[in-house]
């Protein structure tokens, strides 16, 4: 393979490593949208044209942050799991990214 190949082939690689790092900052991006859109719809009683959008955001977000519910206790009426949660996705979008370009080097 001449010069021009593993040129062309790095590039293959640096673009597949950007693909996925935009793939995961994006996913955390509309995750933490979800959980909060979940938070929001847990203060207010919707009519019955929004219980398949509340049951589509329960159904999403509810196994994830059951989670931390498990280890977090709540603090009277507050629920910090939510917090915790999102939290959690940002570290593991680093930790991911991180991962991600220590493999380019």
């Amino acid at each position: 393979m001449g010069v021009g190949g593993v040129t062309a082939g790095l590039g293959l690689v640096a673009d597949a490593i950007d693909s996925a790092q935009s793939f995961v900052r994006v996913f955390v991006w509309v995750y933490t949208l979800l959980i909060f859109a979940y938070v929001i719809s847990t203060w207010f009683r919707g009519g019955y044209s929004l219980n398949p959008v509340m049951r589509f955001l329960r159904d999403v977000c509810e196994p994830y942050l059951r989670l931390f519910r498990r280890v977090i206790p709540p603090l009277g009426p507050i629920d910090l799991s939510p917090i915790v949660a999102v939290a959690a996705l940002y570290v593991l979008q680093w930790v991911v990214t991180s991962v991600i370009l220590e493999r380019l080097h």
